[in-house]
């Protein structure tokens, strides 16, 4: 059923790319690496697009609806299901529909599809406001796909879903029809212009409540977590057609309009919250606990089996009591209460101990507080999934499987499914998943290059085990490809037949999302899966679920990290399958796309929940792009470190000295010389070359202080004294002392040369820095401070053996305390870094700030700069892209200083938003003067 021929890339139909143009000019991305990037998705299923459709608003969309092509739209790729890929056309509605709209004082959000969830609950927090779904992928998944999935999640059950946190939404139907169904005409408006559809939904929805057993049914399955087909409760729930439309697209996978935007009604976002781990020796006590421990109303009950347990011991997040238990058929129930007082939680803890006193429990209950000790176990099993799936067998595909039952047949339906995993021969297939909703969760890992015969016979007894029980087959994940052939079984022939006369209405052409959620193909859920191809170690363990792309400063630019990741294995499928020309085109785009432009920020590997951080896999690609010359030119550059920064010192004073249009001509000739990748570009919003480090010896220092060598480079923002001077003030008038090394100058923490992958120049400086703080420290007896987070995260790398402190942490412990009261300003933007994110740095940086500033903000949109030390002067595109979004909300706003932790940082700051930023220690400096 996996055609093996399946991945070549055919050429996309002209006639087809013609209609595009036509309709919507410019939106078509047709490169093989555009169309092979997004053949991926999180589910395992893959299916290469003719194109990828980049419209800029509704009115495009609509355009090319009229145009009557089949679509299928995709924002977060972050689906399970199959429903986000296509061989049609994919329309990426990520870029371009970001919009958050916060309504009545937070009561209400106006949301476009392409706003990442966290995005919009970020938005949210200020008023106490939060979504009511809350899926495991809330980090990545976005408003489209919380939409067209019915997303519910770990604490919203059936009450606060998607379906019922609804208040209106702005669709965009396959004749072009834009309908407001919030609007107080939306009936009217909608029976005038699409008054076949306005009569078949009444007609339908008078079919479905004239149908006693169809009334039972619906009733019965919608009690449950159910997304299987369409969502027929519309029908009993709402009266008036344009509501009943709106409430049949949320869940609908895309396959009866675009929602252009959403407006959905919040819940609380509870600020106290207490959480535990329950184990038990098994799941039988676990499920028998649940009716005690359901009547103490947790917000959430999470199911952990023994595999995922022993899976969880493994994070390293995981505490004493998870690491250190045996596990062997124990279970283990992850459970929280949430409240909006201290008070009130008070009286929930009392109630859980009083229930916990009755458990036959394999560890001792404990629930608590600590902010970071709940994070950690909420960690655990939001990346349960991907944790596990990362740790299969290389060549391996992860499958997510999601039911939902009755909450007593849970432990009946958990032991068969332990015994059809025996049957079949599936090893460390793990069962977790939303307890109080009967909801599970299970994985197993297959190979979809061999026989297929396993797979299509445990989900047939799969299905008999969920349906014989009442249940649903997809709780939360939608029916995509992966369970169409079993809707008609799971809701019979007059539910089937109701769903497919509502496809009919919405969508006569067949459009929209073609083999999603209703299909004629018994064996769809077989076809187009997605086999994987073993590359290397960095690619492996990528289970593409696409959390790392909302991170990545490159996603709108070129490619995000999945991306990179797929594109590696398709460029391997290529070799394997002997189509050398792909081959040769996917080379050619990748080193751009994937190697230019990526900023290795690292901030991938904070949001995978395996720790792939694919900057290591792009500096290892640039190293084999080094050839020995210039490997030995970089290590000279490394022996003579000092006299090589005051040469670019000098070069910057030159040209700022220079006419402007003189000094970017001689840029301009020589990136087309050496090549855009070697020759940084001058712009005359650069200053000026920096000050000389030099030796500052001191006894018995309370650090050792090695300013970077970008104070050596670029002068401080607007003629200020720089972090360097500033540093220095702050410790002396906190009366410490600071131990600046003989040969400063010639120190570098050696991310200029890890970054690009001159692994000789880095060891050269590594072994120079090493014998150089061996000595300064006393043998590691005194800290070593740095002043640029960067640099403070390149010599922990260098010299890991000794204590290496960013300024911004030794100031907040060792100098505020003792520095004068600040005469604080009124406001201040702040950009925290990539490197102070993955240092931890953020309790630090806010002390400081507030300390500097009556009201401190992050402004929305805050990502990495990607400036990435010479990056941004390279290829300056990458940062005007990871930047427009914070650039927008800084000029929306009115601050009185800006600030970061990193004087490149500070550079694409400055640029982006054309206010100067400074170091945030030199604002200390400056309110405490």
């Amino acid at each position: 059923m996996t055609d093996p021929d399946s991945r070549r890339l055919g050429a996309p139909d002209q006639a087809t790319l013609a209609a595009v143009e036509a309709a919507v000019p410019g939106i078509a991305r047709t490169r093989a690496s555009d169309r092979l990037g997004m053949a991926h998705d999180a589910s395992h299923y893959l299916l290469t697009p003719q194109a990828v459709l980049v419209p800029e608003s509704a009115a495009q969309v609509a355009a090319l609806m009229r145009a009557g092509l089949p679509l299928t739209f995709r924002s977060g790729g972050t689906s399970l299901s199959g429903q986000g890929v296509s061989e049609h056309l994919l329309v990426d509605t990520r870029r371009h529909f970001r919009g958050i709209e916060v309504l009545d004082g937070g009561a209400r959000v106006r949301v476009q599809p392409g706003a990442v969830l966290r995005q919009v609950n970020a938005r949210l927090a200020p008023y106490g406001r939060k979504l009511g779904p809350d899926p495991a992928s809330e980090s990545a998944c976005t408003i489209g796909g919380v939409v067209a999935n019915n997303s519910s999640g770990m604490t919203c059950g059936t009450h606060a879903n998607t379906y019922r946190t609804l208040e209106s939404m702005t669709v965009v139907l396959p004749s072009g029809t834009v309908i407001d169904t919030g609007a107080p005409d939306a009936d009217e408006r909608l029976r005038a212009l699409e008054p076949e559809l306005t009569k078949g939904l009444e007609r339908l929805r008078d079919r479905v409540r004239g149908n006693p057993d169809s009334v039972r049914r619906v009733t019965a399955q919608f009690s449950l977590k159910n997304t299987m087909g369409y969502g027929l409760n519309s029908f009993l729930d709402h009266d008036s057609p344009a509501q009943i439309l709106a409430h049949l697209i949320i869940g609908s996978e895309g396959t009866l309009g675009f929602v252009a935007e959403a407006v959905l009604r919040t819940v609380p976002a509870h600020p106290v919250a207490a959480t535990g781990l329950l184990v038990f020796p098994g799941l039988r006590q676990a499920m028998a606990a649940m009716p005690e421990l359901v009547a103490a109303e947790p917000a959430a009950v999470e199911l952990l089996d023994a595999e995922s347990l022993r899976v969880a011991q493994t994070d390293p997040k995981a505490d004493d009591v998870l690491r250190t238990l045996a596990v062997q058929e124990h279970a283990a129930l992850l459970i929280e209460w949430q409240e909006s007082g201290a008070d009130l939680l008070t009286e929930r803890e009392h109630a859980a101990e009083r229930a916990f006193a009755g458990l036959r429990l394999a560890a001792p209950a404990r629930l608590s507080r600590d902010a970071g000790g709940r994070a950690a176990l909420w960690h655990i099993r939001k990346g349960l999934y991907a944790s596990v799936a990362g740790a299969r067998p290389s060549g391996t595909t992860a499958l997510l499987e999601d039911v939902a039952v009755p909450v007593p047949a849970l432990a009946d339906l958990c032991d068969e499914l332990t015994d059809l995993f025996a049957k079949h021969r599936y090893e460390r297939s793990v069962i977790f998943g939303h307890a109080k909703d009967g909801n599970l969760h299970f994985m197993l890992n297959e190979r979809f290059d061999t026989d297929l015969r396993r797979y299509a016979d445990f989900t047939e007894d799969m299905v008999e085990a969920v349906l014989g029980r009442g249940g649903t087959l997809k709780a939360e994940h939608g029916t995509g490809r992966v369970m169409a052939p079993f809707v008609r079984r799971q809701y019979g022939d007059e539910l089937y037949a109701v769903m497919c006369e509502v496809k009919r209405l919405c969508d006569p052409a067949g459009t929209l999302n073609p083999g999603v959620l209703l299909t004629d193909r018994d064996d769809a859920h077989l076809r187009d899966l997605k086999a994987v191809v073993t590359v290397e170690p960095e690619v492996d363990r990528c289970v593409e679920c696409g959390y790392c792309e909302p991170v990545c400063p490159s996603r709108d630019l070129t490619t995000t990290p999945r991306q990179r990741i797929v594109l590696r294995r398709e460029l391997a499928a290529a070799h394997e399958a002997g189509d050398h020309a792909l081959a040769r085109r996917l080379e050619e785009e990748y080193g751009y796309d994937a190697v230019d432009t990526c900023a290795v920020d690292g901030m991938c590997a904070t949001a995978c929940p395996v720790l792939i951080n694919t900057g290591d896999l792009t500096k290892r690609l640039r190293a084999e792009r080094h050839g020995r010359l210039a490997q030995k030119g970089w290590k000279t550059a490394a022996r003579h470190w000092d006299g090589i920064t005051r040469a670019m010192n000098l070069a910057l004073d030159t040209a700022a000295a220079a006419p402007p249009r003189l000094s970017e001509s001689a840029s301009r000739a020589a990136r087309s010389v050496a090549g855009p990748d070697t020759a940084p570009q001058w712009t005359r919003d650069l200053p000026r070359g920096g000050t000389r480090r030099r030796p500052a010896p001191v006894t018995g220092a309370d650090a050792v202080y090695l300013p970077s060598c970008l104070n050596t480079l670029f002068a401080p923002a607007d003629g200020g004294p720089g972090v360097m001077t500033a540093f220095r003030r702050l410790a002396e008038r906190a009366g410490l002392r600071l131990h600046v090394p003989e040969g400063i100058g010639s120190l570098c923490c050696g991310t200029p040369w890890s970054s690009k992958g001159y692994t000789d120049g880095h060891e050269a400086m590594g072994r120079r820095v090493s014998d150089s703080l061996l000595a300064a420290t006393d043998g590691g007896r005194v800290p070593v401070v740095s002043d640029a987070a960067s640099c403070t995260e390149g010599y922990g790398h260098l010299v890991p053996g000794l204590q290496v402190i960013d300024a911004v942490a030794f100031t907040a412990e060792h100098i505020l305390p003792r520095l004068p009261d600040a005469r604080r300003l009124p406001s201040l933007a702040l950009h925290p870094t990539c490197s102070s994110t993955r240092l931890g740095l953020d309790a630090a940086i806010t002390r400081i700030a507030q300390a500097i500033a009556e009201q401190v903000v992050v402004p929305d949109g805050w990502q990495c700069c990607a400036f990435a030390g010479d990056r941004g002067l390279l290829h300056p595109e990458l940062t005007a892209s990871a930047t427009r979004a914070e650039a927008a909300s800084v000029a929306a706003g009115d601050f009185a200083a800006h600030a970061s932790v990193n004087r490149t940082c500070e550079l694409g700051l400055t640029r982006a938003t054309g206010r100067p930023y400074h170091h945030l220690l030199e604002l200390l400096d400056q309110v405490t003067t």
